[in-house]
Parts: C-alpha cells; structure tokens; sequence
C-alpha cells in the first residue's frame, strides 16, 4: 500500500514529508486510514535518538486513531468501516507467560514497538502514526466506544494507559491518597483517571502556575515542591505518587511524601537516573517503582473506562505541518495538553 508521512533522516533534523509502502495485508492483519495521532514526548526523544538506537528514517507516532478499510481474510473482529486505535504495540509472540497474562508490553521475546520496532516477520523497521496508513495485526487493534471524541481521544492510546496501568497495578481505588508530580500530557491524564476511581488526589508542582488547571482536572490538593515546608508538613500523607517528570531529577524529596508501605511510581523519565539516598525508604518501608506503558487489554480497559466516565485529555489540534513546530514547544517543556495532528491535512499525492 502506497502510502505518506512525516519522518526524520537524521537526528534533530526537521520531519518532512515522507513517501513509503506499507507491507501486503497477512490473513490476521487489519488496514486503517489514520484519522489523528497523538505526539507524544517520546517521539521528540526518539526522533533525536536521545535513548540510543534510533535508525533513520524515523516515523513515529503510537496514539492512534483510524477507520477501518481493509481487513486479512482471518480477521474476525473488525470489518471495514470500524472506528479503531492502535497505542504503542503492533506485534508480540503472544506465546510466552507474559503475554498469556495481557502483559504484551513484557513479552520474553521483545514487543514490537508501533514506530521503530522490528517486524517479526521480514525483520523490516516499523513505521509509525504520522502517516495517512497503517497496517496492524488484528491482535493489537483496538475498539474506540462510540462516545469517545476521535478527535481527541488519542492520547488515551500513550499518556492514558501510561498512568492508567500503574493506578490499577497498586489498586487505587475510593479513598485512596493519590499524588501526581508534573502536569503535563501524563500528569493532567494521571489526575482525571485517579479522581474518577474515587481517589483523593494531591497535584504537586514546582509552581502554583497550574493550580486552577489541576483542580480543574479533579484534584483536592495541590502542593509547590519548591516550598520546603510545605513539604515536610505533607509527609506521610500519600498512598501512591505517579511521578511523570520527563528528565533527569532526584526523586527522593518526594519519598518522604508517602506513607508507610506507600509506592512512587516513575512513568515520565527514560534513562540515566540522579543520585538518591536509601533513608526515606528504609524509615517508612517505601518502594520506588517503574511502569511501561500496559498490556492489549488493559488498554481496551482504559478506553472504556475513559468512555464511561467521559474522560477526555486536553489537546491542541495542529496540521501535519505544524509536526515540527510543536516539537519545539515539547522541549521547551511546560504544556499541560497533548497534540493531536488531524491526518486530513496529509493528503497522499
């Protein structure tokens, strides 16, 4: 399938347009017109090849939602005409004793990343979301309820299971003392979905510049990380932190924040992590954990969770473009919405 998008032929360099085929249809695979992709921080990092490995041309892109226009002849699932998504994943060996629990994301053999992954099959690089098309293994489509805005329900697919996944996996539910560090496309997501499970949910920032936003979004509580006294004052007052700050820091001055047996969850930063100190952990029996993403079905989970609840992130509409315009606003850093490109503005010559 010929097909058009936007890719970068070397580090920090412009995404321009880009002419390629997407592979023939196997039987189990499903064909879909792009209608909006998210962008998300970690295409601007991979993009850049900041974590290592990148192989150009990169296409990136894993927030995706489409319509169906072509199906294998062992799909079942979906036929043409359907309104899907499809989030960091396209392909596991779905064999292995991670992927028999749902958790594609840990696959033994390596997941296949939406953009920059290898194709099981040919080997080839996978392609990502800022094109007009896309093709995915039946598997790993999924059902986007009809009371979802397409146009903005995207960011679900990345920045919602992101946060979704680990407020399940340390059972957040009615009552629970939930903090959020940073307000940006993960942490405005992180407090929506944390309120509407019945937590009680504390903003922490380095500022007081999102207050208003923060309680917008279903916060109780909102605290200035640079306010020292504030802080201790706050000790002990949490259950969980989903910690999405995207770049190197030091993580302890929130330890002390949680509760014994409490949990700070790291979903922003990749990488090289800063110096901490084993004290705040010991005194009150605290953990610091990570989270990837989640697995096929606890992504359909979030969709229909963000659809009950009517939950929605904040988004920016911009052309395809405007890819490269908005790349510098991400590292500028500070935004408390995603973008959203609307594919109708990439037409296939």
């Amino acid at each position: 399938m010929k097909t058009i998008g936007y890719a970068a032929h070397q580090a920090n360099t412009p995404l321009e347009p880009f002419h390629f085929e997407r592979r023939d249809l196997r039987d189990v695979d499903v064909a879909i017109e792009i209608l909006y992709c998210g962008v998300c921080h970690s295409d601007l990092h991979t993009v850049n090849n900041d974590w290592g490995g990148t192989s150009y041309p990169i296409l990136p892109g894993h927030e995706i939602v489409g319509r169906v226009i072509e199906v294998g002849k062992g799909v079942s699932k979906y036929k043409i005409g359907d309104t899907v998504a499809v989030g960091c994943m396209v392909d596991s060996c779905l064999n292995c004793d991670q992927c028999h629990k749902g958790e594609e994301q840990f696959c033994r053999e390596g997941m296949v990343g939406t953009y920059s992954g290898k194709d099981r099959v040919t080997g080839e690089a996978t392609k990502g979301g800022y094109a007009k098309h896309i093709v995915v293994r039946e598997e790993f489509v999924l059902n986007v309820p009809d009371s979802l805005d397409t146009a903005a329900c995207a960011p679900i697919l990345c920045a919602g299971i992101t946060t979704y996944s680990p407020l399940r996996t340390f059972n957040v539910g009615p009552g629970s003392r939930v903090g959020v560090i940073g307000l940006g496309g993960l942490g405005h997501m992180a407090i929506k979905i944390a309120a509407a499970m019945g937590a009680r949910v504390t903003a922490i920032s380095r500022s007081a510049d999102k207050k208003d936003q923060a309680f917008e979004y279903g916060a109780e509580n909102f605290l200035v990380s640079k306010d020292e006294k504030a802080m201790r004052d706050y000790s002990n007052q949490l259950d969980v932190i989903i910690n999405t700050i995207p770049v190197k820091h030091d993580f302890t001055p929130y330890l002390p924040l949680l509760d014994i047996d409490g949990t700070q969850v790291l979903v922003g930063q990749v990488g090289e992590m800063a110096e901490s100190n084993s004290v705040p952990l010991l005194l009150g029996r605290r953990r610091v954990a990570g989270s990837l993403i989640g697995g096929i079905a606890q992504t359909q989970e979030i969709l229909d969770f963000c659809a009950l609840h009517n939950i929605l992130p904040e988004v920016e509409m911009i052309k395809m473009d405007g890819i490269n315009q908005a790349f510098e606003r991400l590292k500028e850093g500070d935004l408390s919405h995603r973008y959203v490109i609307d594919m109708s503005s990439l037409t296939v010559d």
